[in-house]
């Protein structure tokens, strides 16, 4: 096979060349389709540029704002992840080093469409924090345009790791939104079921395949090698275990009640 390059942070896989693409399309493309015409976008995270890249191919976003913390990551993936070298040197991309929730807070501005491209909630971690009820309602609210959509990462939604932290983002997020989407897919390199969660105050109507498949060709700058019109529909069809797990979980994520993914905490995306 070759070579394949992958991005490890503090001992956790990241990123695999070899299906990065798995992840970053599902995090990004679901929302901006179901969006009536998104144009601006913020990035909590998503360092090593593959998120910005995804949301950069939209032909409607204008701007894609992108905060990580870690300023030796984004180096580092600038130098070095070619795929993704022309998405940092786009004139649409806002590249800021800070912490999400300050720059959140600090800005006035509201946007369409905000992505939690974020490390996963390990204890000692940075991200954790973001992940809160108190967060999303907030801070992170006040900064969504109406109509606008969040999109997280949830961590493992497979069979026997989605109540790690993934139940409990979810039933968060219902308690903050009027309408709170999961969906997940299989990514190799990280050996489960991953999964994600829109959120929005406005309805997210599910669209038809073919719909779908329409809109990623009216919209989308070159060809996806993941999602399409049937994949989407696939994303969301959660196996009945983990549907009902969802529909029964009462944790919500507070900074004193915070669950977490074991691991130690010094990696940071966000």
């Amino acid at each position: 096979m070759g070579d394949i390059q992958v991005l490890i942070l503090d001992g956790k896989l990241q990123s695999a060349e070899a299906d990065e693409f798995v992840y970053h399309e599902s995090i990004v493309h679901p929302a901006l389709l179901y969006h009536s015409n998104p144009k601006s976008v913020f990035i909590m995270g998503g360092g090593e540029g593959s998120t910005a890249r995804e949301a950069l191919r939209h032909r409607s976003v204008e701007e894609v704002v992108m905060c990580d913390i870690d300023e030796e990551v984004v180096n580092f993936c600038r130098k070095h992840l070619t795929v993704n070298a022309e998405a940092f040197r786009s004139n649409r991309l806002e590249l800021v080093i800070n912490c999400a929730r300050a720059e959140l807070e600090n800005r006035t501005e509201q946007f369409d469409i905000i992505i939690g491209d974020l490390a996963d909630p390990v204890a000692g971690g940075p991200c954790y924090q973001l992940y809160t009820k108190s967060f999303y309602e907030h801070v992170l609210k006040p900064r969504l345009k109406d109509g606008g959509i969040l999109v997280t990462q949830g961590g493992p939604a497979g069979i026997l790791t989605h109540t790690e932290v993934y139940s409990s983002i979810y039933n968060t997020l219902r308690q903050t939104f009027k309408y709170v989407v999961p969906y997940a897919a299989h990514v190799p390199s990280y050996a489960d079921t991953w999964g994600w969660i829109m959120a929005s105050d406005q309805p997210i109507p599910a669209i038809s395949a073919e719909e779908t498949n329409l809109r990623i060709k009216q919209r989308i700058n070159g060809e996806l090698k993941f999602l399409d019109g049937q994949t989407l529909s696939a994303t969301h069809a959660l196996n009945k275990h983990v549907r009902n797990s969802l529909a029964a979980e009462r944790h919500v994520y507070t900074e004193e009640t915070a669950r977490f993914i074991h691991g130690h905490g010094t990696a940071s995306k966000n």
